[in-house]
């Protein structure tokens, strides 16, 4: 799994920088309530998405969470005293305090459905009555764009990744929340090509491709035999889902 103080630097030049957080940001306002003043953004990064959506909307007070310490410095530089350090399985706020929640590329990397489901509980706890929690679903699969790259991964070791629609819709009714929308948005620059695929795997992106190992060493040699190293594929389109807390 990536470092994600070692990613802080280069995260946001590596995926897409503005355009890409631009598009998020517009997705996950779209699905909030005109009303909604407060937003807690859960698994914030580097605030490039938190920012647009402080920015966006007058009124709206946001504030940004993460765990680690490096992106967290680069949220603070763009939302100043608004981002605190703390896991999102256990949100350092009281239950209802916000309008909205938001979690953007988050769920599918906390490691198991147990610990999305704690995730997905907390958001819950601390949203309103009539506050909107919204989420990416699908991550992983949304990557999965058809190319031969695609073809060349399609066949490493399988996974259950903890953010499928249907893992994530299970998560919120548990927790007493209902369905209240979808919005779809292009993961502008996120297009791999076969280079970028072997360096995303060099740098431990695939989960049950360890870097160093021989499986990860055979599949960057099946990756770099392809034709056009350089040029990017599609983008990928990534889903979101609003729940409503009754």
């Amino acid at each position: 799994m990536l470092d994600y103080d070692q990613e802080a630097e280069r995260y946001d030049a590596l995926r897409g920088g503005e355009p890409r957080a631009e598009a998020a940001a517009e997705a996950v306002l779209g699905l909030l309530p005109a009303q909604a003043r407060t937003l807690l953004d859960v698994g914030c990064g580097t605030g490039i998405v938190t920012r647009r959506l402080a920015a966006a909307r007058a009124g709206l007070r946001v504030t940004g969470v993460d765990l680690a310490p490096a992106m967290l410095r680069r949220a603070a530089g763009r939302l100043p005293g608004r981002v605190v350090r703390a896991d999102s399985r256990r949100l350092p706020f009281p239950d209802g305090v916000f309008d909205a929640v938001s979690s953007v590329w988050l769920l599918h990397l906390v490691g198991s459905p147990d610990a999305a489901r704690t995730v997905v509980g907390e958001c819950a706890r601390v949203l309103r009555p009539g506050g909107v929690y919204v989420t990416t679903v699908d991550k992983g699969a949304a990557h999965n764009v058809g190319s031969d790259i695609d073809a060349v991964l399609a066949a490493r070791p399988p996974s259950v990744p903890p953010d499928t629609r249907r893992a994530v819709e299970g998560y919120a009714r548990e927790h007493g929340l209902v369905p209240a929308g979808e919005a779809r948005f292009t993961g502008h620059g996120q297009g791999r090509s076969p280079r970028r695929a072997i360096a995303d795997l060099r740098r431990g992106w695939f989960m049950t491709l360890p870097p160093g190992t021989p499986l990860a060493d055979l599949f960057a040699a099946r990756l770099a035999a392809l034709p056009e190293q350089d040029r990017p594929r599609p983008d990928p389109v990534f889903t979101l889902r609003a729940f409503r807390r009754p």
